[in-house]
Protein backbone atom coordinates (compact mmCIF):
# COMPACT_ATOMS: atom_id res chain seq x y z
CA UNK A 1 0.00 0.00 0.00
CA UNK A 2 1.85 3.27 -1.19
CA UNK A 3 0.30 6.03 1.22
CA UNK A 4 1.86 9.73 1.79
CA UNK A 5 1.93 9.39 5.36
CA UNK A 6 3.46 6.36 7.52
CA UNK A 7 1.14 7.26 10.30
CA UNK A 8 -2.03 9.86 11.03
CA UNK A 9 -2.72 10.58 14.85
CA UNK A 10 -6.06 11.30 15.86
CA UNK A 11 -6.44 12.85 19.45
CA UNK A 12 -6.83 15.39 21.86
CA UNK A 13 -5.38 18.53 20.62
CA UNK A 14 -3.22 19.58 23.90
CA UNK A 15 -0.66 21.65 26.09
CA UNK A 16 0.54 20.59 29.04
CA UNK A 17 1.31 22.55 32.29
CA UNK A 18 4.14 20.90 34.39
CA UNK A 19 4.76 21.13 37.77
CA UNK A 20 6.25 19.32 40.58
CA UNK A 21 4.49 18.74 43.78
CA UNK A 22 5.10 16.41 47.15
CA UNK A 23 2.67 13.84 47.47
CA UNK A 24 1.34 15.81 50.46
CA UNK A 25 -0.37 18.39 47.48
CA UNK A 26 -2.02 15.20 45.99
CA UNK A 27 -3.84 14.51 49.45
CA UNK A 28 -4.82 17.72 50.38
CA UNK A 29 -6.51 17.97 46.54
CA UNK A 30 -8.24 14.84 46.72
CA UNK A 31 -6.04 13.22 43.40
CA UNK A 32 -5.37 9.52 43.11
CA UNK A 33 -1.85 9.36 42.12
CA UNK A 34 -0.73 8.02 38.70
CA UNK A 35 -4.04 8.85 37.32
CA UNK A 36 -5.44 11.12 34.47
CA UNK A 37 -9.13 12.85 35.79
CA UNK A 38 -10.77 15.10 33.62
CA UNK A 39 -12.12 18.75 35.17
CA UNK A 40 -13.93 21.88 34.19
CA UNK A 41 -12.13 25.46 33.47
CA UNK A 42 -13.07 27.04 36.86
CA UNK A 43 -11.33 23.43 38.38
CA UNK A 44 -8.59 24.01 36.70
CA UNK A 45 -8.32 27.34 37.29
CA UNK A 46 -8.32 26.85 40.65
CA UNK A 47 -5.56 24.46 40.86
CA UNK A 48 -3.80 26.15 38.42
CA UNK A 49 -3.72 29.11 41.31
CA UNK A 50 -2.22 26.78 43.59
CA UNK A 51 1.09 25.61 41.92
CA UNK A 52 4.31 26.92 41.74
CA UNK A 53 6.76 27.49 38.39
CA UNK A 54 5.64 25.51 35.75
CA UNK A 55 7.12 24.83 32.14
CA UNK A 56 4.23 24.41 29.17
CA UNK A 57 4.70 22.38 26.18
CA UNK A 58 2.51 20.91 23.32
CA UNK A 59 1.32 17.30 24.83
CA UNK A 60 -1.88 15.13 24.31
CA UNK A 61 -1.14 11.24 23.61
CA UNK A 62 -1.20 10.73 20.09
CA UNK A 63 -0.09 13.84 19.48
CA UNK A 64 3.08 12.97 21.30
CA UNK A 65 3.62 9.89 19.51
CA UNK A 66 2.97 11.81 16.40
CA UNK A 67 5.79 14.24 17.50
CA UNK A 68 7.80 11.42 18.37
CA UNK A 69 7.45 9.51 14.80
CA UNK A 70 7.89 13.09 12.88
CA UNK A 71 11.70 13.55 15.11
CA UNK A 72 12.76 9.85 13.86
CA UNK A 73 11.38 11.08 10.27
CA UNK A 74 8.47 9.75 9.44
CA UNK A 75 5.58 11.12 7.57
CA UNK A 76 3.04 11.81 9.50
CA UNK A 77 -0.08 13.92 10.03
CA UNK A 78 -2.28 14.76 13.25
CA UNK A 79 -6.16 15.89 13.64
CA UNK A 80 -7.23 17.24 16.37
CA UNK A 81 -9.18 20.67 17.29
CA UNK A 82 -7.52 23.70 19.19
CA UNK A 83 -8.87 27.07 19.65
CA UNK A 84 -7.81 29.90 17.56
CA UNK A 85 -6.18 31.34 20.62
CA UNK A 86 -2.31 31.45 22.25
CA UNK A 87 -2.14 28.22 23.68
CA UNK A 88 -3.31 26.90 20.61
CA UNK A 89 -1.13 28.60 18.49
CA UNK A 90 1.43 27.45 21.02
CA UNK A 91 0.12 23.72 19.64
CA UNK A 92 -0.15 24.24 16.02
CA UNK A 93 3.56 25.81 15.92
CA UNK A 94 4.96 23.00 18.23
CA UNK A 95 3.91 19.66 15.76
CA UNK A 96 4.30 21.51 12.59
CA UNK A 97 7.88 22.74 13.38
CA UNK A 98 8.64 19.25 14.15
CA UNK A 99 7.60 18.59 10.15
CA UNK A 100 4.01 16.63 11.35
CA UNK A 101 1.46 18.30 8.65
CA UNK A 102 -1.80 19.38 11.27
CA UNK A 103 -4.58 21.06 8.96
CA UNK A 104 -8.04 20.74 11.09
CA UNK A 105 -8.66 24.32 11.43
CA UNK A 106 -9.07 25.78 14.50
CA UNK A 107 -12.23 26.97 16.60
CA UNK A 108 -12.94 30.94 16.35
CA UNK A 109 -15.70 30.09 19.40
CA UNK A 110 -16.47 28.17 22.10
CA UNK A 111 -14.29 26.30 24.82
CA UNK A 112 -10.31 27.69 24.77
CA UNK A 113 -7.54 24.84 23.91
CA UNK A 114 -7.12 21.90 26.52
CA UNK A 115 -4.76 22.10 28.84
CA UNK A 116 -3.00 19.38 31.23
CA UNK A 117 -1.50 20.27 34.37
CA UNK A 118 1.06 17.16 34.99
CA UNK A 119 2.00 17.05 38.64
CA UNK A 120 5.12 15.26 39.14
CA UNK A 121 6.10 14.11 42.23
CA UNK A 122 9.83 12.85 43.61
CA UNK A 123 9.46 9.26 42.44
CA UNK A 124 8.64 10.57 39.00
CA UNK A 125 5.26 9.49 38.92
CA UNK A 126 2.86 12.00 37.23
CA UNK A 127 -0.90 12.68 38.28
CA UNK A 128 -3.27 14.23 35.36
CA UNK A 129 -5.65 17.03 35.81
CA UNK A 130 -7.58 17.36 31.89
CA UNK A 131 -8.96 20.57 31.15
CA UNK A 132 -10.33 19.42 27.80
CA UNK A 133 -11.89 22.44 26.30
CA UNK A 134 -11.67 22.44 22.43
CA UNK A 135 -10.96 18.61 22.40
CA UNK A 136 -14.18 18.27 22.77
CA UNK A 137 -15.41 19.47 19.68
CA UNK A 138 -13.62 17.80 17.51
CA UNK A 139 -16.51 15.89 14.88
CA UNK A 140 -16.95 13.71 11.91
CA UNK A 141 -16.47 17.01 10.16
CA UNK A 142 -12.50 17.27 11.17
CA UNK A 143 -11.89 13.92 9.73
CA UNK A 144 -10.23 14.51 6.20
CA UNK A 145 -10.89 11.32 4.30
CA UNK A 146 -7.90 12.56 1.70
CA UNK A 147 -5.77 12.30 5.25
CA UNK A 148 -7.25 9.01 6.31
CA UNK A 149 -6.76 7.36 2.87
CA UNK A 150 -3.79 8.12 2.59
CA UNK A 151 -2.09 7.36 5.68
CA UNK A 152 -0.41 3.42 6.06
CA UNK A 153 -1.42 3.77 9.63
CA UNK A 154 -4.50 5.49 11.51
CA UNK A 155 -3.42 5.78 15.53
CA UNK A 156 -6.35 6.51 17.56
CA UNK A 157 -6.15 8.15 21.28
CA UNK A 158 -8.33 6.22 23.85
CA UNK A 159 -8.83 9.25 25.61
CA UNK A 160 -10.59 10.78 23.39
CA UNK A 161 -13.77 8.43 23.24
CA UNK A 162 -15.45 10.54 26.23
CA UNK A 163 -17.77 13.13 23.58
CA UNK A 164 -20.17 11.33 22.06
CA UNK A 165 -19.22 13.69 18.85
CA UNK A 166 -15.41 12.57 19.06
CA UNK A 167 -16.41 8.66 18.93
CA UNK A 168 -18.40 8.96 15.92
CA UNK A 169 -15.56 10.77 14.08
CA UNK A 170 -13.38 7.60 15.11
CA UNK A 171 -15.77 5.45 13.79
CA UNK A 172 -15.69 7.21 10.26
CA UNK A 173 -11.94 6.98 10.60
CA UNK A 174 -11.84 3.73 11.51
CA UNK A 175 -14.11 2.97 8.40
CA UNK A 176 -12.16 5.20 5.77
CA UNK A 177 -8.59 3.48 6.75
CA UNK A 178 -10.06 0.12 6.48
CA UNK A 179 -11.55 0.92 3.12
CA UNK A 180 -8.42 1.94 2.15
CA UNK A 181 -6.24 -1.58 2.92
CA UNK A 182 -5.10 0.44 6.01
CA UNK A 183 -4.10 -0.28 9.52
CA UNK A 184 -6.06 1.20 12.48
CA UNK A 185 -3.85 1.13 16.33
CA UNK A 186 -5.54 2.78 19.45
CA UNK A 187 -4.31 3.23 22.56
CA UNK A 188 -6.10 2.65 25.33
CA UNK A 189 -4.48 5.17 27.35
CA UNK A 190 -5.47 4.95 31.17
CA UNK A 191 -7.37 2.51 33.31
CA UNK A 192 -10.04 4.90 34.08
CA UNK A 193 -10.88 5.17 30.69
CA UNK A 194 -10.61 1.36 30.45
CA UNK A 195 -13.33 0.98 32.96
CA UNK A 196 -15.33 3.94 31.97
CA UNK A 197 -16.07 2.14 28.23
CA UNK A 198 -15.27 -1.30 29.09
CA UNK A 199 -17.54 -3.09 26.79
CA UNK A 200 -17.34 -0.58 24.06
CA UNK A 201 -13.54 -0.74 24.13
CA UNK A 202 -13.89 -5.02 24.24
CA UNK A 203 -16.10 -4.35 20.83
CA UNK A 204 -13.85 -1.66 19.40
CA UNK A 205 -10.73 -3.96 19.89
CA UNK A 206 -12.16 -6.88 18.27
CA UNK A 207 -13.93 -5.68 15.67
CA UNK A 208 -12.05 -2.69 14.13
CA UNK A 209 -8.62 -2.98 15.76
CA UNK A 210 -5.57 -4.11 14.18
CA UNK A 211 -2.65 -2.69 16.57
CA UNK A 212 -3.67 -2.49 20.49
CA UNK A 213 -1.54 -0.81 22.54
CA UNK A 214 -2.18 -0.55 26.37
CA UNK A 215 0.46 -0.91 29.88
CA UNK A 216 -0.20 -3.99 32.25
CA UNK A 217 -2.83 -2.60 34.09
CA UNK A 218 -4.87 -1.39 31.16
CA UNK A 219 -5.03 -4.51 29.44
CA UNK A 220 -5.76 -6.24 32.32
CA UNK A 221 -8.46 -3.92 33.03
CA UNK A 222 -10.00 -4.62 30.01
CA UNK A 223 -10.06 -8.35 29.93
CA UNK A 224 -11.11 -8.27 33.80
CA UNK A 225 -8.20 -10.50 35.01
CA UNK A 226 -5.30 -10.12 37.30
CA UNK A 227 -3.24 -12.57 35.16
CA UNK A 228 -1.02 -11.35 32.48
CA UNK A 229 -0.70 -14.55 30.26
CA UNK A 230 -4.63 -14.45 30.52
CA UNK A 231 -4.90 -11.00 29.43
CA UNK A 232 -2.55 -11.39 26.60
CA UNK A 233 -4.05 -15.09 25.09
CA UNK A 234 -7.89 -13.15 24.88
CA UNK A 235 -6.25 -9.94 23.13
CA UNK A 236 -4.38 -12.62 20.68
CA UNK A 237 -7.61 -13.43 19.80
CA UNK A 238 -8.72 -10.27 19.36
CA UNK A 239 -6.49 -8.18 17.18
CA UNK A 240 -3.33 -8.96 14.79
CA UNK A 241 -0.88 -6.91 17.57
CA UNK A 242 -0.83 -6.38 20.75
CA UNK A 243 1.35 -4.51 22.66
CA UNK A 244 1.81 -4.38 26.54
CA UNK A 245 4.74 -1.69 27.89
CA UNK A 246 5.76 -3.26 31.47
CA UNK A 247 7.40 -0.18 32.55
CA UNK A 248 10.91 -1.40 34.33
CA UNK A 249 10.17 -4.95 32.81
CA UNK A 250 10.04 -3.49 29.18
CA UNK A 251 7.03 -4.51 27.16
CA UNK A 252 4.83 -7.94 25.93
CA UNK A 253 4.35 -8.03 21.97
CA UNK A 254 1.37 -10.44 21.22
CA UNK A 255 1.05 -11.21 17.64
CA UNK A 256 -2.15 -12.82 16.92
CA UNK A 257 -1.37 -13.14 13.08
CA UNK A 258 1.56 -15.41 12.56
CA UNK A 259 0.91 -18.40 14.87
CA UNK A 260 -0.22 -16.52 18.21
CA UNK A 261 3.61 -16.13 19.74
CA UNK A 262 4.40 -14.09 22.71
CA UNK A 263 7.39 -11.85 22.51
CA UNK A 264 8.79 -10.24 25.92
CA UNK A 265 11.43 -7.99 25.32
CA UNK A 266 13.62 -6.73 28.55
CA UNK A 267 14.22 -2.56 28.96
CA UNK A 268 17.17 -1.20 28.84
CA UNK A 269 17.87 -0.08 32.71
CA UNK A 270 17.45 3.47 33.39
CA UNK A 271 19.53 5.25 35.88
CA UNK A 272 18.42 9.15 36.05
CA UNK A 273 14.06 8.77 36.47
CA UNK A 274 12.82 12.41 36.19
CA UNK A 275 9.71 12.02 34.65
CA UNK A 276 7.28 9.13 33.44
CA UNK A 277 4.58 11.80 31.35
CA UNK A 278 4.39 10.51 27.67
CA UNK A 279 6.53 7.29 28.63
CA UNK A 280 3.53 4.96 26.54
CA UNK A 281 3.79 7.64 23.89
CA UNK A 282 7.38 7.35 23.00
CA UNK A 283 7.00 3.98 23.54
CA UNK A 284 4.35 3.89 20.64
CA UNK A 285 6.19 6.04 18.52
CA UNK A 286 9.43 3.69 18.59
CA UNK A 287 7.46 0.51 17.93
CA UNK A 288 5.18 2.06 14.91
CA UNK A 289 8.38 3.72 13.21
CA UNK A 290 9.93 0.31 13.12
CA UNK A 291 6.67 -1.22 12.08
CA UNK A 292 6.21 0.75 9.30
CA UNK A 293 9.75 0.60 7.74
CA UNK A 294 9.17 -3.29 7.64
CA UNK A 295 11.37 -3.84 10.95
CA UNK A 296 10.60 -7.40 12.71
CA UNK A 297 8.52 -6.96 15.51
CA UNK A 298 10.96 -8.00 18.59
CA UNK A 299 13.20 -5.08 16.77
CA UNK A 300 9.73 -2.88 16.38
CA UNK A 301 9.89 -3.64 20.95
CA UNK A 302 13.26 -2.98 21.59
CA UNK A 303 12.96 0.42 19.54
CA UNK A 304 9.58 1.22 21.59
CA UNK A 305 11.95 0.22 25.22
CA UNK A 306 14.43 2.93 24.03
CA UNK A 307 12.54 5.77 23.44
CA UNK A 308 10.18 5.41 26.13
CA UNK A 309 13.77 4.54 28.23
CA UNK A 310 14.86 7.92 27.35
CA UNK A 311 11.90 10.39 27.51
CA UNK A 312 11.38 9.28 31.06
CA UNK A 313 15.17 10.58 32.09
CA UNK A 314 13.46 14.48 30.88
CA UNK A 315 10.91 16.27 31.74
CA UNK A 316 8.02 16.61 29.81
CA UNK A 317 7.04 14.02 26.74
CA UNK A 318 9.08 15.33 24.37
CA UNK A 319 12.37 15.05 25.04
CA UNK A 320 14.96 17.88 23.81
CA UNK A 321 17.66 15.57 21.69
CA UNK A 322 18.30 13.64 18.38
CA UNK A 323 15.75 11.08 18.67
CA UNK A 324 17.00 9.21 15.30
CA UNK A 325 20.84 9.67 16.27
CA UNK A 326 19.84 8.22 20.04
CA UNK A 327 17.76 5.30 18.52
CA UNK A 328 20.76 4.37 15.81
CA UNK A 329 23.43 4.65 18.35
CA UNK A 330 21.64 2.71 20.67
CA UNK A 331 19.26 0.11 18.96
CA UNK A 332 22.65 -2.03 18.04
CA UNK A 333 23.70 -2.63 21.61
CA UNK A 334 20.08 -3.10 22.70
CA UNK A 335 20.16 -5.90 20.32
CA UNK A 336 23.25 -7.38 21.48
Amino acid sequence: MKTKYDVLGIGNAIVDILTHVEEEFLIREGLTKGSMQLVDEPTAATLYDKLGQAIECSGGSAANTVAGLAALGSRTAFIGKVRNDQLGRIFRHDIQALGADFPTPAAENGPTTAYCQVLVTPDAERTMCTYLGACVNLTETDIDPDLVQNAAITYLEGYLWDPDAAKAAFRKAIRLAHQAGGKVALSLSDPFCVTRHKEEFLSLVKEDIDILFANEEEILTLYGTRDLDEASHRAREDCDIAVITRSEKGCRIVNGGNGGNLLDIAARPVHALVDTTGAGDMFAAGFLYGLTRGDDLATCGRMGNLLAGEVITHLGARPDIDLKSFLDENLENNLA
